[in-house]
């Protein structure tokens, strides 16, 4: 009995040590018939240096094309977002908060947005509150896709997208349009003030490349629709975009850049690649 106890601690500390991943943000993709290497690259959509640092330069060089999680080079991809962002069914902001509420929400968003939340009634209320989050920056906003798509453009080089921007707003019709008004109300009476530390905390994180930690602040109260929702808004998105990784990785030499958060997990891209015979390691 004891042999087995103990081989069953054996087993559950190696399972526990698979799973804890180095601090990194870039990746190096190789085996299971891969010709030539491929790189995964978690990245931060709006941040106040969007410098890319030489390994990530060099594995761009190595690379022969780009993925990000949409084609943010599409001609349709205004019209396309702003189709995505209405409510489904007609419903309104308006109609998922009280009067007293929306009136905040509506004052906060004229003196943020410049514009009342009339204008913006039928926009699914998550939409709404990412478009505050240039103001939480302390700084003249930037975004690493954007600096790898430069990239790109210069090494003549095509880009894509590992889901549409249809699917990924349609994400948003999964988690209840209420839920994301209440998490919009409590923004506009709290103020900027508390979501502006907030996200000092989370470009501290970035910047360790600390992968759990990231996971770990996603569950955080402060993030309980994220947190709630992780399975929506992560899990099931890393799941979909395994076998395009794969495909892409195989025909050629591919960069994907994908949203950090995505990263790590049981259920994150590089423990799933794993799964499925790849070796993912730590590029430093």
């Amino acid at each position: 009995m004891k042999r087995i106890l103990f081989a069953a601690v054996l087993l559950l500390t190696g399972w526990v040590n698979a799973q804890k991943l180095d601090n990194a943000l870039l990746w190096k993709i190789t085996g299971n018939g891969l010709i030539e290497p491929s790189y995964l690259f978690g990245t931060m959509h709006i941040t106040c240096d969007a410098t890319l640092d030489k390994n990530v330069l060099t594995a761009l060089d190595k690379t022969k094309q780009l993925y990000l999680e949409i084609n943010m080079d599409d001609p349709a991809l205004q019209a396309k977002m702003m189709d995505g962002a209405l409510m489904k069914d007609g419903q309104k902001m308006s109609t998922l908060a009280t009067p007293e509420d929306f009136k905040i929400v509506s004052d906060f968003l004229n003196t943020n947005l410049g514009m009342p939340a009339t204008l913006l009634d039928r926009f699914k209320p998550s939409l709404v509150t990412m478009m505050m989050y240039p103001k939480l920056m302390e700084c003249p906003a930037e975004s690493i896709e954007m600096e790898l798509m430069k990239v790109t453009k210069e090494q003549n080089e095509q880009l894509f997208g590992l889901e549409t921007i249809e699917k990924q707003l349609a994400v948003f019709d999964a988690i209840p349009y209420k839920e994301q008004m209440e998490e919009l109300t409590e923004m506009a009476k709290n103020g900027l003030e508390k979501e502006k530390e907030s996200n000092k905390k989370l470009d501290a994180i970035y910047k360790s490349k600390n992968l759990q930690a990231i996971a770990d602040y996603m569950q955080e109260e402060e993030n309980k629709t994220y947190g709630d929702h992780a399975d929506i808004l992560l899990d099931d998105r890393n799941i979909s975009w395994i076998p395009k990784i794969e495909e892409a990785a195989k025909a050629t030499p591919t960069f994907f850049g994908v949203g950090a958060a995505h990263l790590g997990g049981e259920k994150g891209v590089i423990l799933l690649l794993r799964k499925k015979g790849y070796k993912v390691e730590a590029v430093k």
